[in-house]
Formats: C-alpha cells, structure tokens, sequence
C-alpha cells in the first residue's frame, strides 16, 4: 500500500504551509512601507492638492483663496504664450529625439566593435552624463560665448565670424539641443550597448560564414535584434525632451524673444514669477496631459511595428 503526498495549496508548496508565508508576507511588506509613504506624502498628496488649486485662484502672494471654476483652465487653453511654448517645446522634442537615438547606436556600435578600447569608449561616452546641468551649462555657455568662445575661435582662424549661438533666434535651440546630446547620450548609449553585447556571438559567426559583410550583419541582425531597445530608448527619450527645463533656463533663460521658452518654464514662470499658482496648476496638468498621450501613442506605434 503507497501513501501519496499531501496535494500542495494552489500557487503554494507542500512543505510551507500559509501560516510561514505569513510573516513573511508582513515581513515584506515593511521593506516597501518606506518608499510608500515617501511616495504618498511627497508625490501623490502634492498632486491631489495641486488638481484642487486649479479651481482656485490661489496666489504665492497670499490673500484670500476663492473658487473660480474652470477659469484657469480655459486660460491655459487659450494663451497663445502656453501654446508658443508648447511649439518650442515640440521643436526641441523633434530635434533631439532622433539625434540622441542615432547618436547612442552609433556610439554603441563602435564600442562593439572596436574591443581593445572598449573600456575607454565606454568611460569617455558616459561620462558627460553624470555632471550636474550646472556644471555642463558652464562648459557649454564657455563654448558658445561670441567673443571668447571654442567655436567662434576656431571659426575665425578660417576667416569665418562665428553666430551669437545662444543669442540668436535662429541658433539658440540648436545649440541647447547639441549640448543636450553631449550630456544625456550616455544613457541610450549604455542601453544599446548592453542589449548589443547580448547578442550571442553565434549568430554573427553564422551570417559571416554565408557570406554577409559588416554592414549587412548590423542591418540584418543587429537591427532588428535591438528593436525592443530601440522602442524604450525613444518612449524614454520623448518623455525626457518634452519636459526639458533646466538646461534652457540656465543657458538661455528662455530667450531670446521667448525663442527657447519651453512649456514648464512657462509653467514656472506663471507660478513662481507671476505668483498665479491656480493658474500654473492648470496649466502643469494640461501638460501632463499632452505627454500622456504623446507617450502612449509613440509606445502603440512602436507595438505595431514590431507586432
């Protein structure tokens, strides 16, 4: 006569009966108690608070509060200042967006493949990355000043007088956008890179061996292998350019003529300088808004190319 073993729990072991489980569950949750509360105290109960000064006209002035419906809303609606800087912002987007992506995979590339500088590649393409934005808008503002700058030097050793790159309407956001891309490439760079050097050598090996060069084993393989990478590196990139501020504020504050204002300087600006916090709110939630649905509609997009 066979005895069987006690048939386990759904979704349990036979040998840890719920009672264990319990304390371990509680256990657990002590460990992510701390970032709950942090996350309650300093994200989602600011954001409660905010949504309701948007039906007020609160000021950082002080005086009383009262209720004003959707009057600022239908302000942020019908501004054309937010909505010029709604374009800056859509400009910066559309400019540093592909070069930021092209510019990681090629950096990626490299690295790949020339292996005996690898380390070197890889600690001089990251680098720019963990300076602080004050520190980058120093080096770059160095570089771009009219008189004393690196570029314009350069420029006239060949006879050429340089732009005023931050002072000119039609160079200020090409500039901020190639210091941009010399401080955060190292992110997408990073992610490229490890998906890349995830890819298992054999397959190379296969497709050199059938007789495909160089350019056609990154076109046929390495391509199309890092399209997953390549939908999270531009979702994140997308999100990060549209809610550009500091760089702007520091190197061009804006300008010139509102050249550079983007729509969270704008946001800034109504809150903080304009003192109009129910009107800012509104204004923070519209936004958030549009980038809600920009991301979500970049992420489908990429879901059906790959699908």
């Amino acid at each position: 006569m066979t005895t069987r073993a006690p048939a386990a729990p759904p979704g349990g072991r036979p040998d840890l009966p719920d009672v264990r489980r319990r304390p371990a569950a509680r256990t657990g949750l002590w460990f992510v108690l701390p970032f709950l509360a942090f996350y309650l105290v300093f994200l989602l109960w600011p954001a409660i608070v905010g949504f309701g000064y948007t039906f007020t006209d609160r000021s950082l002035a002080g005086g009383p509060t009262s209720f004003v419906g959707l009057e600022n809303w239908a302000e942020s609606l019908t501004d054309p200042a937010m909505w010029e800087s709604l374009w800056n912002t859509l400009v910066f987007t559309v400019l540093s967006v592909p070069l930021m992506v092209a510019l990681a995979l090629a950096l990626a590339l490299l690295t790949d493949h020339a292996r005996k500088l690898g380390w070197f590649l890889r600690f001089g393409f990251f680098a720019p990355f963990v300076l602080p934005v004050a520190v980058m808008t120093l080096i770059w503002g160095w570089m771009y000043n009219p008189s004393l700058g690196l570029f314009n030097g350069m420029l006239g050793r060949i006879g050429v007088e340089g732009p005023e790159w931050l002072f000119g309407e039609g160079t200020a956001m090409v500039s901020v956008v190639v210091a941009t891309a010399w401080w955060q490439v190292g992110f997408n760079y990073l992610l490229y890179l490890a998906a890349m050097q995830s890819i298992p050598g054999d397959v190379y090996e296969a497709a050199a061996i059938d007789g495909a060069g160089a350019w056609q084993r990154i076109g046929r393989i390495t391509l199309p292998l890092l399209a997953r990478t390549t939908a999270l590196i531009a979702v994140l990139q997308l999100i990060g350019s549209l809610r550009v501020f500091e760089q702007i504020y520091l190197m061009t504050s804006g300008g010139p003529n509102f050249a550079t204002r983007t729509a969270i300087q704008y946001i800034y600006d109504s809150g903080f300088v304009g003192l109009r916090i129910g009107l800012a709110s509104s204004m923070a939630y519209v936004f958030m808004v549009i980038v809600i649905a920009a991301s979500v509609a970049q992420f489908r997009l990429f879901s059906r190319k790959e699908a």
